[in-house]
């Protein structure tokens, strides 16, 4: 849709057939989409990458010191790139392998762009469930073990509501990031927030303007989850004297 010379740039907001407002709304829930799965997908490695740094055994330390190493070495977005065209093709070759799939099938840019946000982010989330655990006092886990609690039992009693209070400081601001770091998934063709801008800003050559608009749906967003957050942070921290 061409904006005429007559016409206000603010009528290319409406919904519909006349605006860009309903591909705005489209990115943005697409964002929100990818961002959270991506963000659980790291939140799931990052607690594995944790116990694995915090491992009696060597090999797991190593692995675990490999991972976060090679992650924050590397640009975001040639890490994307490399996960989407070599992990997609290892994993279609592995479940043609077993039988699980046809040579035909397709990874969704979607389960991409989920897969590689998690996998980067979960480097990060890492050390900082890493430092929230190490932020408990051993005593408390070594009276736990006294009274004969179990690794499971011991875990979600003592040592995860504390590990996500010490922790949710790090952890809003990898969600921040993220939500952020999505926009670079439309190199892979994943549609998103980005790409609406793009779109209408290409098809109207009014590249300022929606660009702009752009900019501010990603600042109400990072603003709606800060409030969110901080909300989140001062509920997990109810009841604890501040020094």
């Amino acid at each position: 849709m061409a904006i005429q010379p007559d016409q206000s740039l603010w009528l290319g907001l409406a919904w519909g057939d006349t605006g860009w407002a309903d591909e705005f709304a489209h990115g943005l829930v697409l964002t929100i989409e990818i961002s959270l799965c991506g963000y659980l997908v790291g939140l799931t490695l990052g607690m594995l990458g944790a116990g694995a740094k915090l491992s009696l055994h060597k090999s797991l330390n190593r692995i675990g010191d490999a991972y976060t190493t090679i992650i924050r070495a590397l640009p975001e977005l040639l890490l994307i790139l490399l996960i989407y065209y070599a992990g997609t093709s290892a994993l279609v070759k592995i479940l043609v392998f077993a039988g699980l799939a046809s040579e035909e099938l397709q990874i969704s840019p979607f389960t991409a762009a989920v897969s590689a946000l998690g996998f980067i982010y979960g480097a990060y989330l890492t050390d900082i469930l890493r430092g929230g655990i190490e932020a408990i006092h051993r005593g408390q886990i070594e009276a736990a073990r006294a009274f004969g609690m179990g690794g499971l039992l011991r875990f979600r009693r003592i040592i995860l509501p504390q590990m996500i209070r010490y922790a949710i400081p790090g952890m809003a601001n990898q969600w921040l990031n993220i939500t952020k770091d999505s926009s670079l998934v439309s190199v892979i063709g994943a549609y998103e927030l980005l790409s609406a801008g793009r779109g209408a800003a290409t098809a109207t050559k009014q590249y300022v303007f929606y660009y702009s608009v752009t900019a501010m749906v990603f600042l109400l967003l990072s603003v709606s989850s800060m409030v969110l957050l901080g909300f989140i942070e001062r509920r997990a921290n109810r009841g604890v004297r501040r020094v």
